[in-house]
């Protein structure tokens, strides 16, 4: 087991409604939001008991089918790989909700029970009226972030990171969180970058029983991370590209979240630029792979003035501030590269 890690820091009894979420996203820090849903109905419903809880789903939920993952009780709620990381340890399922709240209420008392676990469920899609009582209204801060719902026993999510903004709301039972930043990703042992048992690449250390002697960076890991257990009505918000282990603690579990980003539509995701990279640079001469990042390091990584500063502005174009049209324009030249 791990041992003592340093408390993520707390902003506590925060009012319902009054989300901080300018100081959130200038402090660029991981924060808990001590009580800040605790007026949600589902929060209220699930304070009443498990059962409580689901018939509040069902009570909103529109009959469409689910998808879920299914493992059974041998993976101890922990979706992974096989033993040789070809193949995850779950299968993906789909049934009305009702039948996966009803295996998880049957399996409640069990010691290690099946894994039960629907995740990253666009709330709009099942719960049409959901959102009148159980929502932080981002839209009112001008973020456009469609709130998802993850509902579960006790099933742990193994450390990865999201490239989005994320605030991740405890609504039932109760969830601990072991954030990392970004800079320890070499320490936390990453494993393939596909499959992966929830679309993102996960840390291969078991946080349960940590092998030390096959993963000995993991210890310089512990150090820089930070821990938080939320309760019903609590939030946490975790700055993009922070690692973070989330396992579920009780019975049944729901779990709302909110993902965003800051950069305009028309800017694509990275990591489709990690995936062109490790196609296009990594296996070159280290010579040149240094070359090419004082290149990046230019013309990317530095200040986004700099390159085109001694230009005059008509001549600056991809080095000056991209804008839609020449965000389009870039997307068009791309592709036309890419299929020669």
């Amino acid at each position: 087991m791990i041992g003592a890690i340093a408390s993520v820091r707390e902003l506590p009894d925060c009012q319902p409604g009054a989300l901080p979420l300018d100081e959130l996203l200038a402090a660029g820090q991981p924060v808990v939001l001590r009580g800040i849903a605790r007026d949600w109905g589902l929060v209220q419903a699930g304070r009443r008991g498990m059962l409580e809880a689901m018939d509040y789903l069902r009570g909103h939920y529109n009959g469409q089918p689910v998808t879920y993952s299914y493992g059974s009780p041998e993976i101890a709620g922990r979706p992974f790989y096989n033993d040789d990381f070809t193949a995850l340890n779950i299968e993906v399922r789909r049934s009305p909700l009702g039948e996966v709240l009803e295996a998880i209420a049957a399996h409640a008392s069990d010691a290690q029970p099946p894994t039960y676990y629907v995740a990253s469920l666009l709330v709009d899609t099942r719960f049409p009226e959901f959102r009148t009582q159980n929502d932080f209204d981002l839209a009112a801060h001008g973020i456009h972030a469609p709130p998802s719902i993850w509902i579960g026993n006790r099933v742990t999510a193994s450390c990865h990171y999201d490239a989005m903004e994320n605030i991740a709301c405890c609504a039932v039972g109760r969830r601990r969180f072991t954030v990392f930043p970004p800079e320890q990703v070499a320490n936390l042992y990453p494993g393939p970058l596909e499959p992966t048992p929830g679309g993102q690449v996960v840390s291969v250390v078991d946080f349960a029983n940590p092998d030390f002697e096959r993963y000995p960076r993991f210890r310089d890991a512990l150090a820089a991370a930070q821990t938080a257990v939320l309760e019903p009505g609590d939030a946490i918000f975790i700055p993009n590209l922070w690692w973070h282990h989330v396992q579920a603690l009780q019975p049944f579990n729901v779990l709302v979240n909110y993902w965003w980003n800051a950069a305009p539509a028309y800017i694509p995701a990275p990591p489709q630029a990690l995936y062109h990279a490790l196609w296009s640079l990594r296996d070159r001469p280290e010579r040149e792979k240094q070359a090419w990042r004082a290149l990046f390091d230019y013309y990317v990584f530095g200040d986004a003035q700099r390159a085109g500063e001694h230009l005059p502005p008509q001549a600056r174009k991809t080095l000056g501030p991209i804008d839609e049209t020449l965000a389009r324009q870039l997307r068009a030249m791309l592709i036309n590269k890419l299929n020669r």
